[in-house]
């Protein structure tokens, strides 16, 4: 159903001057240029070019919820995903191929286990070349313990140009040559975007820029959250907002690793519990 013009955030006069010229629903008011609109409706071009920028969204939101799909063509979407590969076939197959797209994995461990590496590992493993099996992508990585290490990062790096620089020599295809040109050490740190998040206000502000930085960066394939609750353990009395906060950022990553098609990685640290109670 479409939503009427009326019904819309315009000023009076502008909605008025709408109906009256037969806009009477925002598909009506989309399907025309701004120099259109503004002929028709008597207005002036900068009032219908803000009239289409709050419009068109408007339409877009109506439209999406609109679409239907079967049972069948969301399960060939599900085996259509590609996955995020690590070179390791224990870990690659209990994730049953990869770490997959257009999910939120989450990962939990006590301190030391390698949670920070495998963040790492899979920074990299995200830009792994298609022809090598790999998604061909980029890394968003949310640091909230400034644990990042670069000279372990390097290494890493390092590791899987020289992995993949063996599979191109065993192999001798031209498609992975002609990868191999591209898939260097610099190459690989240039497209891992790194922000460090000192706070939960700084993590929920970041959470309401990610979505339009993914969209300038379409080859993110790879949200990487390193720990999504370590904010909120600190100064953070009100533990039923802490909840709630954190089931909100939970939708928020949900909906765009599935708006986007990219994998989000969650990591939490566990702790021991205390009187019957674990916490997080």
């Amino acid at each position: 159903m479409q939503r009427e013009v009326g019904s819309c955030p315009l000023a009076p006069s502008v909605r008025s001057r709408l109906i009256a010229a037969g806009f009477h629903t925002v598909q009506d008011v989309v399907e025309v240029t701004a120099s259109e609109l503004a002929r028709e409706a008597g207005i002036s071009e900068d009032s219908a070019v803000k009239v289409l920028q709050i419009l068109r969204p408007e339409n877009q939101r109506g439209s999406s919820t609109a679409q239907k799909h079967t049972a069948l063509a969301l399960l060939e979407e599900e085996q259509a995903q590609a996955s995020i590969i690590t070179f390791c076939s224990a870990l690659d197959e209990s994730l049953g191929g990869g770490v997959p797209l257009s999910k939120v994995t989450e990962i939990c461990g006590p301190p030391g286990v390698g949670k920070t590496h495998l963040c790492m590992q899979l920074a990299v493993d995200v830009q792994i070349p298609e022809c090598f099996g790999g998604v061909d992508g980029e890394t968003m990585y949310i640091d909230t313990e400034n644990s990042l290490l670069v000279e372990r990062l390097v290494d890493v790096a390092n590791a899987c140009v020289l992995h993949c620089s063996l599979i191109t020599q065993a192999h001798q295809q031209d498609d992975q040559k002609i990868a191999m040109q591209r898939f260097t050490l610099n190459h690989i740190l240039s497209h891992i975007h790194y922000v460090n998040c000192h706070s939960y206000a700084e993590l929920l502000a970041q959470m309401l820029v990610l979505p339009d930085f993914i969209a300038q960066h379409s080859k993110i394939k790879l949200v990487i959250i390193d720990s999504i609750a370590f904010p909120f353990r600190h100064s953070f009395d009100d533990l039923s907002l802490r909840t709630r906060l954190l089931n909100m950022l939970a939708q928020q990553l949900i909906h765009i690793a599935n708006q986007h098609k990219l994998a989000v990685c969650s990591f939490i640290q566990g702790t021991k519990p205390e009187r019957r109670h674990c916490t997080v």
